[in-house]
C-alpha cells in the first residue's frame, strides 16, 4: 500500500528510459529523463515534438448547476465569463490572499468542469462548496494524461487526429479521436512553446501513446522526462510549487507565503468581478500599496561569471539541468532577495534565474548579483532583472 504507483503509460516509458532515473510526483513514478543527457529531449521540446507523461496531475471532475460558482469563489479568475472548451490558468488562494496551489480549469460543458492541481484539492473544494449543488469527484487515476509539446506537434495530431487542430485557439480544448480513442485535447502545455495536452481514459493510454509515437516519427517525436521540461519551464517563466514557491497550508512561517501579485500572477486576479471569492479583501489591498516581493527573471552576466573562474584557471562550471536550490541574491553586499530555479538556457546560450526580490529592486533593468560557488567558495556573479519570459516563440499561440 505504500509503494508509488505507476503510471498507464509505464509500460512504454520503463523500457525507453535508458538510465532507468526516476522521479517522484504526487505519488507516481515519472521518468526524469531518457537518456543519459538532457540535449536530445530539451531540443525536441523546441525544435521538434517531446511527448510527456503528465498523469500525476490531480484532476478533479466538478459538475452541477453551482459547479461554475464554486470555481468562481475559489478562485480569483471570473469564471463565470468562462466559453464552453475554455481553459483557464489561475492560483487560488487561502482568506489572506496567500497561494495554496495552482492548476488549470477547463470547461467541458455548461455544467461540467475540470480541475487540475499539483496537490490534493479534494478537501478545499469541498470546503467552498458547502450549501452548493455541486459533485466533486476525483479522476486522478482514471484520466491519463500526455503532454506533446514543440513545434512539429501540431502537424503531429493532425495526421491521427479525426478533425485538424488548425484552428483551436490557444487555451482552448476540443473533443476528437485519436487512434479511434475518445480524447479531450487542449492547447496548454509546461513549456512556453506550441504544446497540445491530450486527456484519455487510462485504459486507452497505451493505444493512444503508439499512434503518436508512430505518427511522430516523421517529425523527431522524442519522449522526454521532467528534467527537460524543468529547464524549459524556467526559459518560459513557469514557476513550480514547493520549489518557487511554498502553499500556504504547509509553510511553518508567514515569510514563506505568496500571494498571486507577488508570483507575478496579476493578470489572474480579477478585482472587477461580482461578489466575494476566497482572500478577495487580502488581494485588494495588496492590488492598492503594491507587493513587497515579485518573482522576477535574472540573466547572469557571462562576462562577469567567467572572470570569477578564471582566477582559478577554469571555464565557467554550469549544470546541465536545472537546479532546484534557494541562492541568495544580492546588490552592494546586501542580500535582497533569493533564486529559485537557476538553469543554463540552450536557446539563448544565457545561464538565467527566476528570483524572488523585495522592492523596489525587481523593476526590470536593475543590477543585482547571484551567488555562484567557483571552487568551493561562495562568490557573487553580476546579473540584471528581465522581464518574463525570458523566451516565447512566435509561434506559440499562433
Amino acid at each position: 500500500m505504500f509503494e508509488l504507483k505507476r503510471t498507464p503509460f509505464h509500460e512504454r516509458t520503463s523500457r525507453l528510459s535508458l538510465p532507468q532515473n526516476w522521479r517522484r510526483w504526487a505519488g507516481y513514478l515519472v521518468a526524469g529523463s531518457y537518456d543519459l543527457v538532457l540535449d536530445r529531449e530539451y531540443w525536441a521540446i523546441r525544435d521538434a515534438a517531446a511527448l510527456i507523461d503528465i498523469t500525476p496531475l490531480m484532476k478533479y471532475v466538478i459538475e452541477g448547476p453551482d459547479a461554475a460558482q464554486l470555481l468562481h469563489r475559489m478562485t480569483p479568475r471570473d469564471v463565470l465569463k468562462m466559453a464552453v472548451g475554455q481553459v483557464f490558468y489561475t492560483g487560488w488562494c487561502d482568506d489572506d490572499g496567500r497561494l495554496l496551489d495552482d492548476g488549470t480549469i477547463s470547461r467541458l460543458s455548461e455544467t461540467k468542469f475540470r480541475l487540475t492541481s499539483a496537490e490534493p484539492s479534494l478537501r478545499w473544494l469541498a470546503m467552498n462548496a458547502v450549501g452548493m449543488d455541486v459533485t466533486i469527484t476525483e479522476v486522478t487515476d482514471q484520466v491519463a494524461a500526455l503532454s506533446l509539446q514543440g513545434p512539429k506537434s501540431r502537424a503531429i495530431l493532425n495526421r491521427i487526429c479525426a478533425k485538424p487542430l488548425d484552428k483551436l485557439k490557444f487555451f482552448r480544448l476540443t473533443e476528437t479521436k485519436l487512434a479511434g480513442k475518445a480524447v479531450t485535447i487542449s492547447r496548454t502545455g509546461y513549456t512556453g512553446d506550441l504544446g497540445y495536452e491530450i486527456w484519455m481514459d487510462a485504459i486507452d493510454a497505451l493505444a493512444v501513446w503508439d499512434a503518436l509515437i508512430e505518427a511522430g516519427g516523421d517529425y523527431g517525436i522524442v519522449p522526454c522526462g521532467i528534467l527537460a521540461m524543468d529547464m524549459a519551464r524556467v526559459e518560459a517563466g513557469l514557476f513550480m510549487i514547493d520549489v518557487d514557491y511554498t502553499a500556504a497550508n504547509h509553510a511553518w512561517i508567514a515569510g514563506q507565503k505568496s500571494t498571486p501579485f507577488e508570483m507575478g500572477l496579476g493578470w489572474t486576479v480579477a478585482l472587477d468581478k461580482p461578489g466575494y471569492f476566497v482572500g478577495r479583501r487580502a488581494l485588494e489591498r495588496e492590488h492598492k500599496e503594491g507587493s513587497a516581493w515579485k518573482l522576477i527573471g535574472l540573466e547572469v552576466d557571462w562576462e562577469g561569471l567567467e572572470q570569477l573562474y578564471a582566477r582559478v584557471g577554469l571555464p565557467p562550471q554550469i549544470p546541465g539541468m536545472a537546479m532546484r536550490a534557494s541562492l541568495p541574491v544580492m546588490q552592494a553586499g546586501k542580500q535582497v532577495g533569493y533564486a529559485s530555479t537557476s538553469t543554463w538556457s540552450p536557446v539563448l546560450k544565457k545561464y538565467i534565474a527566476l528570483a524572488h526580490v523585495q522592492r523596489p529592486h525587481y523593476e526590470p533593468g536593475t543590477r543585482l548579483a547571484m551567488e555562484v560557488t567557483v571552487e568551493h567558495h561562495r562568490l557573487h556573479a553580476p546579473a540584471t532583472v528581465v522581464k518574463l519570459p525570458f523566451y516565447e516563440p512566435e509561434w506559440k499561440k499562433k
